[in-house]
């Protein structure tokens, strides 16, 4: 088995992909939502496990309710208990994966929530066309249930 070293074009690909990622993640710590929609493409593929008891998690598709979900998500969580931390990020061309661990209050209830994530994302143009979020369901949803 040979192996290629990657072209300047792929190099430039996956610098973009990592910049644009970069900068997803600065703008959904700020709770930059105005950033947040031109980061995320007109069209996007999003896919996050369905929840009917979890009210931030729902069908997206557009960048304005992908951008949402940012928003969604302070106003059903306590954000001085809100956490987040990367422990790898990968990228190769369009595609990056992160891998990490989330927690937070769900305000409602005053239950917490933890576990790990694993994020796929697609930069295509330079916006963010796929979003595809696996995450510990059921500790969320347990934390948001009466």
């Amino acid at each position: 088995m040979s192996v290629t070293p990657p072209t300047t074009a792929t190099t430039s690909v996956t610098e973009t992909t990592r910049a644009v990622v970069q900068d997803f993640l600065a703008a959904r710590l700020a709770g930059d939502t105005g950033r947040l929609v031109t980061l995320f493409a007109d069209d996007v593929d999003w896919l996050l496990a369905e929840n009917p008891t979890v009210p931030w998690i729902r069908p997206r598709s557009t960048a304005a309710e992908c951008a949402a979900q940012a928003t969604e998500l302070m106003e059903h969580t306590v954000p001085e208990d809100a956490g987040a931390s990367v422990d790898t990020f990968l990228v190769d061309g369009t595609d990056a994966v992160l891998l990490g661990h989330v927690s937070g209050t769900v305000r409602a209830t005053g239950k917490s929530f933890e576990g790990p994530f694993a994020l796929r994302l697609t930069v295509e143009d330079g916006r963010i066309t796929r979003h595809h979020l696996y995450e510990n369901s059921l500790s969320i949803a347990a934390a948001c249930a009466p």
